[in-house]
């Protein structure tokens, strides 16, 4: 596994959705014995004995098939398949596919982006579930620059119907901050509220600097998000796009923010607010999950007040 360079920006969950859907380098590694780390790359790989723990707090068990994104060296890889589990192994690197499926044969590699990867094509590379345990769970150390996409990307994956029950994935410890955020804390935004709509999410390993080689300036959170049974495509680009609109204007009031939403044209927000029993003088970074929730289902319901 390997780490990036710090994401600077905050909550560019708009550019982050755009991006999902569509191909976004991931992660660039290679092998142990082979070419050192290039800078251009901003190559860490992680240390045996982190590697263990993180391994550890994974918690394979038999059975278990484990789409892995971005393997590297195969660090984590090859304790994961000591544990009678299946692993299909998404990784962009040329070099670092072949490597892989010289050591570890047992692996099925893919050699592309998995931000590029249709859902028909990752099906076949997945192949039956039910000859195991039929539980998909998703392992990854997320290059920081579309650790954002990825995650969006596996939500719509849950919501198109692929089985998956949970991901840990490793992440920048900002980013990580978000995920976890509570209402009104200064890490709270569109993504805090996108992701646990649709999986719980636990901080599982704090990692230094030091558990990576070269070290990196930052330091590092393992987390697992365990998704949550799907609402519906319809119902979630509505709440997504509301969600997007009004955190980009997170410090004025409910009521200002929601001229930012474009299905605000047809309403008048002041209805939509009353219905959902909202005071429009609150601010958005204060809102529940389902008080956005109540907020879409004004904007969508024909019998709400003022909304026929």
């Amino acid at each position: 596994m390997r780490r990036r360079g710090p994401d600077n920006h905050r909550d560019r969950v708009g550019r982050a959705l755009g991006r999902a859907r569509a191909a976004a380098q991931t992660a660039s590694r290679r092998p142990s014995g082979h070419a050192p780390p290039r800078k251009r790359f901003a190559q860490h790989f992680l240390e045996r004995p982190w590697a263990e723990r993180v391994t550890q707090a994974i918690a394979p068990l038999g059975g278990d098939v484990i789409l892995e994104i971005g393997p590297g060296r195969g660090a984590i890889t090859q304790l994961l398949v000591r544990n009678d589990v299946r692993v299909v192994a998404i990784e962009i690197d040329r070099e670092l596919t072949a490597a892989l499926r010289s050591t570890l044969p047992e692996v099925r590699v893919v050699e592309s982006d998995f931000l590029a990867l249709s859902p028909s094509r990752l099906r076949d590379e997945l192949g039956p579930l039910s000859a195991h345990s039929g539980r998909l769970r998703v392992v990854g150390n997320l290059p920081y620059n579309v650790a954002a996409p990825i995650l969006f990307r596996l939500l719509e994956l849950h919501r198109e119907g692929l089985p998956l029950a949970d991901a840990t994935v490793m992440l920048q410890r900002e980013v990580a901050d978000r995920l976890l955020a509570a209402p009104g804390s200064r890490d709270y935004g569109a993504l805090s509220v996108l992701i646990q709509r649709e999986a719980k999410v636990e901080r599982l390993l704090q990692l230094p600097p030091g558990a990576f080689r070269p070290v990196p300036m930052v330091h590092s959170t393992l987390v697992r998000l365990r998704f949550q049974p799907s609402q519906g495509t319809a119902r979630s680009g509505a709440f997504r796009s509301l969600t997007v609109a009004i955190f980009s204007r997170r410090r004025k009031t409910i009521a200002n923010a929601l001229a930012a939403y474009r299905g605000s044209r047809d309403v008048r927000p002041t209805d939509v607010l009353r219905y959902a029993g909202i005071d429009p003088r609150r601010r958005p970074e204060t809102l529940t999950i389902e008080e956005i929730g109540r907020l879409v289902d004004g904007f969508l319901s024909a019998d709400a007040p003022g909304l026929a």
